[in-house]
């Protein structure tokens, strides 16, 4: 069997076009024409010898094919990304702050620190765990250099729009069944106030003319997901970081409101950060649009010919 070497270039433009939904903002981003990454996609296809995509309405979306050529893409680019600035940064030295959601702890956090770490071995990190109008507030007034936040509806200046990610129902995974009942108020759980999620739940039933309870509130995403598994109520976040012991629901048929996309920023202390704040925040930020739900299934270039 004749050996395979997929050009680097190629996969950059691929993964690039899957993470941003459209191949034409990654030829923009990636300083390329339309036309060249659609040759370069050919190109692909040529290599893998079977089809990458299939047609999806007016756009594409990944083959199976396709699906495991993206998760191989991406472990490559990663690998050539931190030998590159291995060799170039070796003696990137320095102390960076960065602040994450909960809901990144587990599904981002551990990613992230093992890379940058095996590339920088000499840098010193100081991650936060908060909510996002703290967060947002610390890189404002200086204490964190990054943080990939919720929109809180603070502005900052130097933030870069990531993505906008659907909330969900969720409930428990095993009695989904059992946490609705006709002519009762809906037990909610939420974290304690403030809390954006809370607000959008108790908002949206409100609109929607649905009565409702506050039936468990706590501190931390802990508590939230124990009580939920436990049945005492549902909750509202996104598909990111969710636990087996609960599952998301499907508002059509748990007689639930639809609930609205909530934006996802990556904030910046400075408009050019000192190296090492930079490196994390492109890792960070690699990391986020990976761990997204549905992530890039389907991107809008008509014809990859």
């Amino acid at each position: 069997m004749q050996r395979v070497t997929f050009d680097l270039d190629v996969l950059r433009s691929f993964v690039t076009g899957m993470e941003l939904s459209s191949f034409a903002k990654a030829a923009d981003r990636l300083g390329r024409s339309t036309s060249a990454v659609s040759a370069q996609l050919k190109k692909l296809e040529e290599q893998a010898a079977t089809p990458i995509f299939r047609k999806s309405g007016r756009g594409l979306a990944l083959t199976e094919a396709g699906e495991t050529m993206l998760g191989y893409a991406r472990r490559l680019l990663e690998l050539n990304d931190e030998a590159a600035a291995a060799i170039h940064d070796v003696e990137l030295e320095g102390w960076v702050r960065l602040g994450l959601q909960e809901d990144f702890g587990e599904a981002v956090l551990p990613d992230v620190l093992g890379r940058f770490a095996r590339a920088h071995p000499k840098v010193k990190i100081e991650a936060r765990i908060a909510r996002s109008h703290e967060l947002a507030e610390r890189v404002m007034s200086g204490s964190l250099d990054i943080a990939l936040a919720w929109h809180s509806g603070q502005t900052l200046p130097y933030s870069e729009h990531v993505a906008d990610v659907p909330m969900r129902w969720i409930g428990p995974a095993k009695r989904i069944e059992t946490s609705l009942r006709d002519g009762e108020p809906l037990p909610l759980v939420a974290l304690e106030a403030p809390c954006l999620l809370r607000t959008v739940a108790t908002e949206t039933l409100d609109r929607a003319g649905l009565p409702w309870r506050m039936a468990f509130s706590s501190p931390s995403l802990g508590g939230i997901w124990a009580a939920v598994a436990a049945g005492l109520g549902l909750t509202i976040r996104t598909d990111i970081g969710l636990p087996a012991s609960v599952s998301a629901m499907t508002p059509e048929i748990a007689g639930l409101p639809a609930l609205p996309k909530m934006a996802l920023f990556l904030h910046r202390r400075d408009a050019e950060p000192e190296p090492v704040a930079a490196r994390l925040g492109d890792i960070l930020l690699e990391a986020a649009r990976q761990a997204l739900p549905g992530n890039a299934r389907t991107v809008g270039l008509r014809a990859v010919a």
